[in-house]
């Protein structure tokens, strides 16, 4: 049967954006060329998490002494000045969603001013209806205070839908979505059959 469904909230870098490998590989030359270990799983284990939670994480791998604001710096400079592709089927999923009337919000551990730049030079910012960052919030992803924010903007109901970039889904994650695919316009299908639109 299908279900009602007012909005639709967005996870912003590796589902808009084809950017976390990007991040990866920035920290990866940053921290070789001053002769220190890349360790790649901490980049993997930050994705998503604000300023605060990565600086904790980066610490965890490398010591309370390892002073990460540099490298954290350095790498946001660089990554002002990329402009990362826009991942598959991102205009396809953004276009059926306004044609059902659908309200889309986004959530993203990423600054307000880089969400807002990154969006301005893909043409996407109008197609949101509520814009919720990283530093608008206390808690950091996983916690869901991003996510109830957003949600609570337009009064939404949760039905988790993962479409895996860097990181793939374990059973825990899978245990707690409704479905995963592998990209935005299996999202359009799914969504074209489970949501009565007549009723939205």
């Amino acid at each position: 049967m299908k279900k009602h469904q007012t909005a639709v909230i967005f996870d912003m870098d590796g589902v808009i954006f084809d950017s976390e490998q990007a991040y990866i590989d920035i920290y990866r030359e940053l921290l070789e060329r001053d002769g220190i270990t890349f360790i790649e799983q901490a980049c993997i284990d930050a994705i998503g998490a604000n300023w605060l939670r990565t600086r904790e994480i980066w610490r965890e791998y490398y010591g309370d002494a390892f002073d990460f604001e540099p490298y954290h710096t350095e790498a946001r400079e660089i990554l002002r000045s990329k402009s990362f592709p826009i991942k598959p089927y991102v205009h396809e999923i953004f276009a059926y969603l306004k044609e059902k009337k659908i309200p889309i919000a986004l959530a993203s551990s990423t600054r307000k001013e880089s969400v807002m730049r990154m969006l301005s030079e893909a043409n996407l910012t109008g197609y949101f209806h509520a814009i919720i960052c990283g530093d608008m919030v206390s808690h950091s992803k996983p916690h869901p205070e991003i996510f109830l924010t957003a949600a609570e903007a337009h009064n939404a109901g949760m039905r988790p839908i993962m479409v895996p970039d860097i990181l793939q889904p374990d059973d825990e994650i899978k245990g707690m979505t409704e479905i995963v695919v592998p990209d935005l316009h299996e999202v359009v299908l799914y969504l074209d059959k489970v949501i009565d639109f007549e009723e939205v």
